[in-house]
């Protein structure tokens, strides 16, 4: 498996310092996506964050939150002064992103869009977020990642 992906790139290019971690990807896996990749390096749910792919109207998003907690569309919209929100279709997340989704990473997206974090996400001391490629994520500390992407923060999941 490459280490190298737009991801980690754009991360170079910004300075950032960030460490990569494989584990075993199963596409199957009975929980989400996160969850398996928690379990798989053995770390706390809470500090392993997915990356989704929503519209809010017509505006497209890129939202993280934490693998142990879901969405709320309502509160994602209202943070984005937006009337809803849903999430986009696959074909359209991988297009948007340039990711297959279960790599979808916030850190250089083909087309980037505007990101917004979980805000007790950025409590933790290190988080981790996929690396661009499934199997791959990358430990950074959240103020870097959010500082790199301008994201914006919001009590957008529960």
């Amino acid at each position: 498996m490459s280490m190298a992906t737009r991801a980690t790139r754009a991360l170079d290019a910004a300075g950032v310092t960030y460490r990569l971690h494989p584990y075993d990807y199963e596409a199957d896996a009975a929980v989400g996506k996160g969850l398996q990749a928690a379990a798989a390096l053995g770390l706390a749910p809470e500090r392993v964050l997915k990356t989704l792919m929503a519209w809010v109207d017509a505006r497209p998003v890129c939202v993280v939150i934490p693998s142990d907690r879901q969405l709320q569309p309502k509160a994602l919209a209202a943070a984005c002064a937006g009337k809803a929100a849903r999430m986009m279709e696959v074909a359209e997340a991988e297009r948007r992103s340039g990711y297959k989704v279960g790599g979808v990473s916030p850190f250089g997206q083909q087309r980037p869009v505007p990101v917004w974090f979980e805000q007790d996400a950025l409590a933790q001391p290190g988080v981790w977020i996929n690396a661009g490629q499934r199997g791959l994520l990358l430990e950074i500390d959240p103020a870097d990642a959010v500082r790199v992407l301008q994201a914006s923060s919001a009590a957008i999941s529960r």
